[in-house]
């Protein structure tokens, strides 16, 4: 700890002050990874955060003794996050635990029967003969496309920001390569002919806002990255990596401002200039970047005069990913046989999926992922108690459904549905209890339409058909995080950062600043 902080001072007082200024707007993993890497390039970062905590959707609840994080647990390409430590001078084994969880989530389908899915092979290759014994063939040309949309469309396009027309025409041999105009479920029903396997290989796009049904068959991407660099758990909860960045970003120099929200972005002569705060504060600034929700930024934060590409017309066009309904609650009891996470799904697949997508219909029914991190952080909740939170995918606000009605009726439903099933006994153990609903997404997130992931990533809404990582209208504007290229998820917030590596213009191109 004491060389921690003896490099961090030596980082701090090596800041150059007449370095230019960048404002981050946003503190999600997308911001903070952007101010990390922006603070090793020599610029002046303050990244600034609209809530109480850092973390954006990453933050992290406490209540009555128990740990809740409020959004992403995923954690699938550790490299990526040690990059960010390296930049530091730092190695993040020093500051965060990270651990391998066994299986990665287990798929509980309506009939009761289940699907371990893991990082090994043989189980795994066990698991799919077991629903269908005729299918090895299928689900080893599965996998061999997953790893051919790994390389292409993760490694190759993935931390590269597509900043113009060539960016998108050099894509196009890997996108023929990969049949990216086939949807994911299309391209696992290719191999895979029962029900449940082709449910188990395409459920992982709803991971980042994507009806398996519509978005391109890229994203089969995931099961591949899973495969390669598993699926970890930071001890002591998600929030331990946002503690972690900000550390990060302080040693070297940078700052964050908590209640700090973004009334306006500030544009002189066509060129981002700084922002002004809700209290009316103005804050100056050589370039902005923005991690907040691109929609929301384009169509509240910047003056229509100046949006000539992302007008409030195609904003309001664009197709977006549903939101989400999540219930965090605690128990008095451990409830051993329920795994790290797990996926509930429900009688109905496609159909489901239609009315959250398409129909933008709260159904009766639903499916469910639910996480209890106690299973492999026990510390997470008081001794001898269970933490958990169960979300389940629901229309964007575009439905019409008022959640001040519906939030505990849909809460009821939810908990009926886990005591049944996973969770006997429910009622008579809970303890701690609070939701997030869709509003929230768009009144405290400030998502538009209380999208959760922002546009839906269908085949032209991603890469270059998404919101540039260099921003389309104003100079000196940048965009990071889930709605901009290359889109949600961990992984995806944290290349957005790395593309925006590759659209920074240099440090010497502006005037130093005399403060």
């Amino acid at each position: 700890m004491l060389m921690k902080a003896k490099a961090a001072a030596r980082r701090t007082e090596s800041i150059n002050k007449d370095a230019p200024i960048a404002l981050v707007i946003g503190s999600g993993f997308g911001g903070l990874a952007s101010a990390v890497r922006l603070a090793a390039k020599g610029w002046r970062v303050q990244v600034l955060e609209k809530l109480d905590v850092p973390g954006g959707r990453a933050r992290v609840h406490h209540l009555d003794g128990y740990t809740f994080d409020a959004g992403p647990t995923i954690i699938t390409v550790p490299f990526l996050l040690e990059e960010l430590w390296a930049l530091a001078g730092r190695k993040l084994t020093d500051d965060v635990e990270l651990r391998l969880i066994d299986p990665f989530y287990r798929v509980r389908f309506a009939d009761g029967d289940h699907f371990d899915y893991s990082g090994d092979p043989d189980r795994m290759l066990s698991e799919v003969l077991r629903i269908d014994p005729t299918a090895g063939p299928g689900y080893a040309a599965f996998m061999e496309e997953a790893d051919t949309c790994y390389k292409l469309g993760f490694e190759s396009l993935g931390c590269h920001a597509f900043d113009s027309a060539g960016d998108l025409l050099k894509a196009i041999p890997s996108m023929a390569r990969m049949k990216g105009w086939r949807s994911l479920h299309a391209m696992v029903a290719s191999h895979l002919k029962h029900p449940k396997l082709r449910q188990a290989m395409s459920l992982q796009s709803l991971l980042i806002g994507g009806n398996p049904f519509s978005v391109t068959c890229v994203y089969s991407l995931i099961n591949a990255l899973e495969r390669r660099y598993g699926v970890h758990w930071a001890m002591g909860g998600t929030g331990t990596l946002i503690n972690g960045l900000v550390d990060l970003i302080e040693g070297m120099g940078g700052s964050l401002r908590t209640g700090a929200e973004v009334r306006r972005i500030e544009v002189t002569d066509g060129r981002a200039t700084g922002v002004t705060l809700a209290n009316g504060e103005t804050l100056p600034a050589d370039i902005v970047v923005c991690n907040a929700d691109t929609a929301w930024t384009y169509k509240n934060l910047i003056d229509i005069k100046h949006r000539k590409v992302w007008s409030n017309a195609k904003v309001d066009a664009g197709k977006y990913s549903m939101s989400l309904f999540v219930w965090y609650f605690g128990t008095d009891k451990r409830y051993e046989d329920v795994p790290h996470h797990m996926m509930l799904l429900g009688p109905r697949y496609e159909g489901l999926l239609k009315d959250i997508f398409k129909r933008h219909h709260l159904a009766d029914d639903f499916s469910l992922y639910l996480h209890r991190p106690t299973a492999t952080d026990p510390a997470m909740a008081p001794a001898g108690c269970d933490t958990f939170y169960v979300l389940s995918p629901v229309p964007h606000l575009q439905s019409g459904t008022n959640w001040a009605d519906q939030a505990e009726p849909y809460r009821l439903a939810i908990a009926e549905a886990l005591e049944k099933t996973v969770l006997p006994g429910l009622r008579d153990h809970l303890t701690a209890s609070f939701m997030t609903t869709p509003q929230d997404f768009q009144d405290n997130l400030l998502s538009y339409k209380g999208a959760a992931f922002g546009l839906e990533p269908l085949l032209l809404q991603s890469a270059w058909f998404r919101p540039h990582n260099r921003s389309e209208d104003v100079k000196d504007l940048f965009m990071v995080g889930a709605s901009t290229h290359p889109g949600a998820g961990i992984p995806g917030v944290l290349m957005s950062a790395k593309a925006l590596e590759t659209v920074l213009p240099d440090l010497s191109t502006f005037r130093r600043s005399t403060e």
